[in-house]
Protein backbone atom coordinates (compact mmCIF):
# COMPACT_ATOMS: atom_id res chain seq x y z
CA UNK A 1 0.00 0.00 0.00
CA UNK A 2 2.15 3.07 -0.81
CA UNK A 3 0.97 5.61 -3.53
CA UNK A 4 4.10 6.74 -4.36
CA UNK A 5 4.96 3.41 -5.95
CA UNK A 6 1.48 2.60 -7.28
CA UNK A 7 1.68 6.21 -9.01
CA UNK A 8 4.98 5.75 -10.81
CA UNK A 9 4.38 2.21 -11.89
CA UNK A 10 1.49 3.31 -13.40
CA UNK A 11 3.08 6.10 -15.07
CA UNK A 12 6.21 3.74 -16.45
CA UNK A 13 3.16 1.04 -17.80
CA UNK A 14 1.52 4.06 -19.58
CA UNK A 15 5.37 5.00 -21.27
CA UNK A 16 6.09 1.70 -22.00
CA UNK A 17 2.75 0.69 -23.51
CA UNK A 18 2.51 4.27 -26.13
CA UNK A 19 -0.08 6.13 -24.23
CA UNK A 20 -0.19 9.70 -24.17
CA UNK A 21 -2.02 10.55 -20.74
CA UNK A 22 -1.82 8.76 -17.59
CA UNK A 23 -4.05 9.28 -14.60
CA UNK A 24 -2.57 8.38 -11.12
CA UNK A 25 -4.92 8.35 -8.43
CA UNK A 26 -5.50 8.37 -5.21
CA UNK A 27 -3.90 12.28 -5.58
CA UNK A 28 -1.36 13.44 -2.34
CA UNK A 29 0.81 17.09 -1.87
CA UNK A 30 3.87 14.65 -2.07
CA UNK A 31 2.58 12.85 -5.75
CA UNK A 32 2.30 16.61 -6.98
CA UNK A 33 5.68 17.94 -5.95
CA UNK A 34 7.21 14.77 -7.37
CA UNK A 35 5.48 15.41 -10.46
CA UNK A 36 6.42 18.76 -10.59
CA UNK A 37 10.30 17.79 -10.24
CA UNK A 38 9.22 15.39 -13.15
CA UNK A 39 7.94 18.18 -15.30
CA UNK A 40 10.89 20.51 -14.48
CA UNK A 41 13.08 17.80 -15.37
CA UNK A 42 11.18 16.92 -18.80
CA UNK A 43 10.53 13.41 -18.28
CA UNK A 44 6.40 14.78 -18.47
CA UNK A 45 4.58 17.45 -19.94
CA UNK A 46 1.97 18.61 -17.85
CA UNK A 47 -0.41 17.86 -15.09
CA UNK A 48 -3.26 18.74 -13.94
CA UNK A 49 -5.20 17.77 -10.70
CA UNK A 50 -9.07 16.89 -10.69
CA UNK A 51 -10.95 16.73 -7.84
CA UNK A 52 -13.40 13.82 -7.49
CA UNK A 53 -14.87 13.44 -4.55
CA UNK A 54 -12.81 10.76 -3.32
CA UNK A 55 -9.45 12.08 -2.66
CA UNK A 56 -8.44 13.45 -6.50
CA UNK A 57 -6.47 12.01 -9.00
CA UNK A 58 -3.46 13.79 -11.44
CA UNK A 59 -3.92 13.85 -15.23
CA UNK A 60 -0.84 13.49 -16.95
CA UNK A 61 0.65 14.35 -20.50
CA UNK A 62 3.56 11.95 -21.03
CA UNK A 63 5.74 12.81 -24.05
CA UNK A 64 7.46 9.55 -24.31
CA UNK A 65 10.78 10.46 -22.54
CA UNK A 66 10.73 7.60 -19.40
CA UNK A 67 12.36 4.50 -19.91
CA UNK A 68 11.83 4.01 -16.33
CA UNK A 69 10.81 5.33 -12.88
CA UNK A 70 10.79 3.19 -9.62
CA UNK A 71 10.09 4.47 -5.50
CA UNK A 72 12.95 3.52 -3.81
CA UNK A 73 12.01 1.05 -0.23
CA UNK A 74 13.24 1.22 1.97
CA UNK A 75 13.74 5.01 2.00
CA UNK A 76 17.22 5.38 2.79
CA UNK A 77 19.07 7.66 4.51
CA UNK A 78 21.66 9.99 2.31
CA UNK A 79 24.46 12.14 3.46
CA UNK A 80 25.39 15.05 1.75
CA UNK A 81 28.17 13.70 0.39
CA UNK A 82 26.95 10.29 -0.67
CA UNK A 83 25.10 10.93 -3.39
CA UNK A 84 28.14 9.19 -5.81
CA UNK A 85 26.87 6.00 -3.90
CA UNK A 86 23.52 6.12 -4.74
CA UNK A 87 23.60 7.32 -8.24
CA UNK A 88 26.44 4.19 -9.38
CA UNK A 89 23.53 2.05 -7.49
CA UNK A 90 20.03 3.39 -8.87
CA UNK A 91 20.98 4.91 -12.36
CA UNK A 92 22.55 3.71 -15.26
CA UNK A 93 25.49 5.38 -16.25
CA UNK A 94 26.76 8.81 -14.59
CA UNK A 95 24.44 12.32 -15.36
CA UNK A 96 22.14 10.07 -16.51
CA UNK A 97 18.92 9.90 -14.85
CA UNK A 98 17.57 11.99 -11.41
CA UNK A 99 17.16 10.40 -8.13
CA UNK A 100 14.57 12.32 -6.36
CA UNK A 101 15.28 12.87 -2.72
CA UNK A 102 13.29 14.48 0.28
CA UNK A 103 15.70 17.07 2.29
CA UNK A 104 14.36 19.69 4.66
CA UNK A 105 13.94 22.14 2.35
CA UNK A 106 11.48 19.91 0.55
CA UNK A 107 11.83 17.65 -2.61
CA UNK A 108 14.23 18.14 -4.90
CA UNK A 109 16.56 16.48 -7.41
CA UNK A 110 19.94 14.76 -5.96
CA UNK A 111 21.41 17.44 -7.85
CA UNK A 112 20.10 20.35 -6.66
CA UNK A 113 20.55 18.33 -3.03
CA UNK A 114 24.14 18.40 -3.70
CA UNK A 115 24.66 22.00 -4.75
CA UNK A 116 22.73 23.00 -1.42
CA UNK A 117 24.93 20.60 0.66
CA UNK A 118 22.41 18.96 2.51
CA UNK A 119 21.38 15.73 3.16
CA UNK A 120 17.88 13.38 3.30
CA UNK A 121 15.94 10.53 2.35
CA UNK A 122 15.79 8.84 -0.91
CA UNK A 123 12.30 8.77 -2.65
CA UNK A 124 12.71 7.63 -6.20
CA UNK A 125 14.88 7.34 -9.25
CA UNK A 126 13.96 8.44 -13.04
CA UNK A 127 15.77 7.97 -15.77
Amino acid sequence: MDPIADGLVNLKNCEMVGKKECVIKPASKLMGNLLRILQKEKYINEFEFVENGRGGEYHIKLLGRINNCKAIKPRYSVGKDEYNLWEKRYLPAKNFGTLIVSTPKGLMTHKEAKKAGTGGKLIAYVY
